[in-house]
């Protein structure tokens, strides 16, 4: 090490900053020679480890289900039965009643925009008909394609019988209702006795998801398929970023730009039913495996530049310059020549 071995060293008391990590200071002159220096007071030391070091961003989310949409029917007639919030409904179930007869959900993008049935033209309408119906166990038309043939209202034919309806087999887009997959009921805007034809509830998927908040200069942090931490009611769950917002939007609060980061949780059940909970998300930004760790507070603040940490020997210090690396947690990585797990270094932390 060049220049005087006197230094002033990290310690309880004024503010600096030291890499981007805020430690407090104390300017405290050390004798040299590798003797302890005077005080009459003994030292606080901490090990030297090797372990791997994680630097790590903390926001704030919500528990929930995700995205809320809007579901409406096309059935003339007058609602005589609505399924209540939080009802899970899949392929096939009742979504709602009309004239106390059922309307189904179906899986499908594409809405019904004609009424099917033979001799009507190809199209992908037909195509998404006949799946629905074949997973439902109304098959016998060969795989789903876009031809309405006579196997298809056969098929169509029996799928009316199973719900009580008139078997005529032709589809009309008002016999059902469309959503991408299982949903979870999280309103119910149509009334009983009220209009067939029109928005009957809201939905949302059935995964649980946490929808958190970045400032938009993090959003390198939130990777698509990548693990986090998701801190509930004192539990630390896991969960898997699934969608990274790529437009930015103010907060009203802080003014800042921020992006929604949405997390699907690895297990729902663990999670509870409960939606719209407030939680804490850790996201991994980076990660040094086996390094030499040491608190922040043995670093020392050399008078020529750089840092060191003082090594204790038995009561006998010295300095070793060293190179820091990833801060987190209080903890730094350092690497210099000599320096190994098991020793020990004066510390203020």
């Amino acid at each position: 090490m060049t220049g005087k071995r006197g230094r002033w060293f990290i310690a309880a008391g004024a503010t600096a900053v030291v890499l981007g990590t805020t430690s407090a200071v104390v300017l405290t002159h050390v004798a040299s020679g590798g003797e302890p220096a005077a005080t009459g007071k003994p030292v606080a030391t901490a090990e030297v480890t090797k372990s791997d070091l994680k630097a790590e961003e903390n926001t704030t989310g919500k528990l929930g289900y995700g995205k809320e949409s809007a579901l409406g029917g096309k059935k003339n007639g007058t609602v005589t039965w609505l399924p209540g919030r939080g009802d899970v409904l899949g392929r096939g179930s009742t979504a709602y009643t009309v004239d106390a007869k059922p309307v189904p959900l179906f899986y499908g993008s594409l809405p019904f925009y004609r009424v099917l049935n033979g001799g009507v033209d190809k199209g992908p309408d037909v195509k998404e008909l006949e799946e629905n119906l074949k997973a439902l166990g109304y098959g016998g038309f060969g795989s789903p394609d876009e031809k309405f043939t006579s196997a298809t209202a056969a098929a169509l034919k029996r799928w009316q019988k199973s719900l009580g309806l008139a078997q005529t087999g032709s589809f009309d887009p008002a016999d059902v209702v469309l959503a991408p997959g299982e949903i979870r009921v999280s309103s119910v805007t149509g009334q009983l006795g009220g209009p067939g034809a029109g928005e009957v509830f809201k939905y949302t998927g059935t995964a649980r998801v946490v929808e958190a908040e970045l400032d938009a200069t993090k959003q390198s942090v939130a990777v698509k398929g990548s693990k986090v931490s998701v801190s509930l009611n004192g539990r630390t769950l896991t969960g898997t970023v699934t969608d990274v917002g790529d437009t930015a939007a103010e907060d009203k609060e802080t003014g800042k730009a921020k992006v929604t980061v949405q997390i699907r949780m690895a297990d729902p059940a663990a999670a509870g039913d409960v939606a719209d909970v407030p939680v804490s998300v850790r996201f991994t930004k980076e990660v040094h495996q086996d390094v030499l760790v040491v608190p922040v507070g043995a670093l020392v603040a050399l008078a020529e530049g750089g840092y060191a940490v003082e090594i204790d020997e038995q009561g006998k210090r010295r300095l070793v310059s060293v190179e820091t690396g990833l801060f987190s947690g209080g903890q730094v990585e350092v690497t210099a020549t000599g320096l190994h797990a098991g020793q020990r270094v004066v510390t203020t932390s």
